[in-house]
Order: C-alpha cells, then sequence, then structure tokens
C-alpha cells in the first residue's frame, strides 16, 4: 500500500497543474500537441454546417464551405471582433454579416466589399485557421504549434465507415475525472450494478447489458456477484492495458481488457464485436465532452438503431443528457432498492456522469485517499506529470508519432470475455486474434 499513500498526497499546485487546460498552462500545452475532437460528423449536415466551438478555454468556428471543405478559425472577426459563428457560407468561404469580410477555411481573406476598390487591405488579412481532419465520423482539429502529430492505425480509424459509429456527451466537469473514470475497473462492480439480468439477445448497443463472449452468462451477472476484481496494470506503447480479473470458479476467469490511449482517450469492450474508443475533450477546465467511436468487428453497425438509441438519452444541440444534475439525474428511490444500484436509469453515462460531477467542477484531489484498486490512475497520473515535465523542457512525449510509425500503434484489443484460470493472458490475446481473422476488414491488422 505504500506505493498508493503516496500518490494520494497531492498538493492543489500538482491538482492544477494536472488539470488546467487553458492556453499557456502547462498541461494546456501538452494536450495541444495532439489531435483533439471537436465536433461529430453529424453536426455539420444541414443547409447550413457552420458550429461554434471551444476547446481548452479557446473560441472557434467550425464549417464547412460550398465545396464541402472543412474549417476552423478563430471566432472574432479579425475586423472589429464579431462572432463568425454567425457568419455566412457564401462566395466559397464563410462571410461575416458585420461588413461582408469573407474568408476561406485556410483562413485567408477574399473579400472586404465596403473597402475602397485597389484597396490592399485584404490581402494583409489573415484569420488564424487550424487544421481539420474527419475520421470515422468525428472532426478532429489541431491546435498546438508546428506539424500534427499522425494517426494511428487503431481499429477505429482503419475500419470501412459501415463498421462505425460516433456520438459525444457534455459533461459539467473537469477533464481529467472524467477520463479516470473510465480507467477504474472496480468501479464497474457497484456503479453499472443492476440486480436484474436482461435478455442479451435485446442488448444491441447498450453497455454492459450484453454476455461475456465465449458464454452466455450476462455481464451484468458478472459485475454483480464479483465484484473484487484482480487489477493489473502494464505499459504498452499507446499509454497503458489494464487487465481486470474476476474469478468464477477454480477453472473459468471472467477478463476485461481495456486500454489507457495518451493523453486522454481509452479503448473498452462494448461487447463480444464491438469495441468502444472514448476521448475526453476540455470545452474549458470545469466542462468537457466524450467522443466515442464504436466499431464493429463483424455486422455493418445499425447507425439508425444507436442514434436513435442516444437522442432519447440526449438533447441537441449540444448534447446534454436528459438526466443531469438539475433533475438529479432521474434518481428514484423504488429503483434503487430494486433494479439499479444507483437508482439512476439503465444508462451507464449518466451512472459515470453522476459520479464525476458529484465531484466537483474540478475535484479536490488533497482531499481523496486511494487504494490498491486505484492502480490505473496512480499509473496515469504519473505518466500525464511526466509527459508535462518533458514537454516544459522540449523532450519527446507519448503518442506524438510520425506517419511511418502509425502501423506501430494497432488495436488496441479490448476483450470481455470468460477464458480459462490457469492461462487468463493468453485466452484474450487468442479472442482477439479470433476477432480480427473473422472480421471482413480487420484480417489483416495486427494489435500486440
Amino acid at each position: 500500500m505504500q506505493e498508493s499513500q503516496e500518490i494520494a498526497v497531492i498538493s492543489a499546485e500538482q491538482n492544477d497543474l494536472m488539470t488546467r487546460v487553458g492556453k499557456g498552462t502547462p498541461a494546456g500545452a501538452l494536450l495541444r500537441r495532439y489531435w483533439q475532437p471537436v465536433a461529430i460528423s453529424d453536426e455539420l449536415e444541414g443547409p447550413r454546417p457552420v458550429r461554434p466551438v471551444r476547446l481548452m478555454g479557446q473560441d472557434f468556428v467550425l464549417f464547412r464551405d460550398e465545396a464541402g471543405k472543412l474549417g476552423l478559425l478563430d471566432r472574432d472577426c479579425p475586423h472589429r471582433g464579431a462572432d463568425l459563428a454567425f457568419g455566412r457560407l457564401e462566395d466559397g468561404g464563410l462571410r461575416c454579416p458585420f461588413h461582408g469580410w469573407l474568408f476561406s477555411v485556410e483562413g485567408k481573406c477574399l473579400d472586404m466589399p465596403a473597402e475602397p476598390v485597389g484597396s490592399k487591405l485584404c490581402s494583409r488579412i489573415r484569420q488564424a485557421s487550424y487544421p481539420v481532419v474527419e475520421r470515422s465520423g468525428i472532426i478532429f482539429a489541431y491546435i498546438g504549434e508546428g506539424e500534427p502529430p499522425a494517426f494511428p492505425d487503431f481499429d477505429c480509424f482503419v475500419a470501412p465507415g459501415t463498421h462505425t459509429f460516433a456520438f459525444k456527451g457534455l459533461l459539467e466537469c473537469n477533464w481529467l475525472q472524467a477520463l479516470e473514470v473510465g480507467i477504474d475497473p472496480a468501479h464497474a462492480s457497484y456503479l453499472h450494478r443492476f440486480f436484474e439480468d436482461e435478455d442479451t439477445s435485446e442488448s444491441y448497443g447498450k453497455q454492459f447489458r450484453g454476455a461475456s463472449a465465449n458464454s452466455d452468462m450476462p455481464i451484468t451477472r458478472v459485475l454483480r456477484e464479483f465484484g473484487r476484481p484482480e487489477i493489473r496494470v502494464e505499459p504498452v506503447n499507446h499509454g497503458m492495458r489494464l487487465t481486470a480479473l474476476r474469478k468464477l470458479d477454480e477453472t473459468h476467469t471472467h477478463v476485461r481488457v481495456t486500454n489507457l490511449v495518451f493523453p486522454q482517450a481509452f479503448v473498452i469492450p462494448m461487447s463480444a464485436e464491438m469495441t468502444i474508443s472514448q476521448w475526453h475533450v476540455p470545452v474549458d477546465d470545469t466542462s468537457c465532452y466524450w467522443y466515442a467511436i464504436f466499431t464493429s468487428f463483424t455486422e455493418p453497425v445499425d447507425k439508425a438503431q444507436m442514434r436513435a438509441q442516444r437522442l432519447e438519452l440526449y438533447e441537441l444541440p449540444d448534447y446534454v443528457s436528459r438526466q443531469n444534475k438539475r433533475n438529479n439525474y432521474g434518481f428514484d428511490v423504488a429503483e434503487q432498492a430494486s433494479k439499479t444500484y444507483t437508482g439512476m436509469g439503465h444508462d451507464i453515462n449518466v451512472h459515470d456522469q453522476w459520479a464525476i460531477e458529484s465531484q466537483g467542477p474540478i475535484q479536490d484531489r488533497t482531499r481523496e485517499h486511494l487504494g490498491t484498486s486505484d492502480k490505473g490512475i496512480i499509473a496515469y497520473r504519473r505518466m500525464l506529470v511526466d509527459a508535462i515535465e518533458r514537454n516544459q523542457q522540449g523532450e519527446g512525449v507519448p503518442m506524438v508519432i510520425q506517419a511511418d510509425q502509425a502501423g506501430e500503434y494497432a488495436g488496441p484489443p479490448s476483450i470481455d470475455g470468460i477464458g480459462p484460470s490457469d492461462d487468463t493472458d493468453g485466452y484474450w490475446r487468442t479472442e482477439d486474434r479470433r476477432r480480427r481473422e473473422a472480421s471482413s476488414w480487420a484480417a489483416d491488422t495486427k494489435a500486440a
């Protein structure tokens, strides 16, 4: 326990170092070295594909021009600061309604209609613009200095569009506490405990409602009846692998393999044949969005069903959970007594949202006491602080990779299944290989 006691003593200064991400902050400088999700592609559908974006305390406008090209610009017009999120898409760019200044996706000023004929002012004005790419239903932006890193060959990026689905949700708390719930394997046995097992054949699109691989045992029963997992943590090239083992009997063990992808994502199993890759992206210091890519190894994703399921739970345009702190997360005393451990419905995202938002806008880590089950959180915080310090010193940091390195970062494998107790590591590796060999698109991919 010495390691846990040591890391539990976190000062207010250390907490600020890890959580504050505004421009000029140490953690903000680190996160700006990575591609960040800023919207899902669905948000730019419709007659006016223009969206305001707030990322790490900075304000931008995201748009798709008439030719279909994506652009991300600073939100304030360089003329007199009017809001470009209300701009008009016309004449090859985004035009400010105040005086008609027109900007391309690259930030080039294309027109200043109120200026005299022959004026050179337009050629001297350029709005700050940022690289933007679209991957698997998510629009990523790079707002750091220098060239952006390459994307790794992760399953969520190499799978065909038919086999991925993207969604997002707003969380009213700091990004770090939102991320840390995903690298905490022990919480699922309590926070996501269901007292009733549903028909697993009706579990499509629902987390923790299906059966584990190679078994007809519902995951809900495993989590409910085996609440003391053995947790293993190991460093890997993309960050960290976490393995939670719940021994069912002398010969069978439930194995759940999840991953921390540095700096702020995790990859977890959705079902026996689907994974979730999820980022926690700071809006500012006290709010963030989760962005998720659901990736199927077998059949194409039923996007209509998965979107409909989630639109029952989230309100557009800001993707706010319908159950939130303003209505006590839908808490119901009778439900807590007989149906769910939290009494907050069947969507595990709501459970997570309550847990992390109830810690406050920014968790005060000077008051916490970590235990052995928090070894993943301990390891990640050390990794994060080390990367912040290395970045301040101008040294290399994890996952800032070149294009010729992309193939070295594959998978990562994420499994939920029941295997032999005497070879849990061999089991999940075999299961991952089986899933890839049976897949129409992943047969040639490998994951360490």
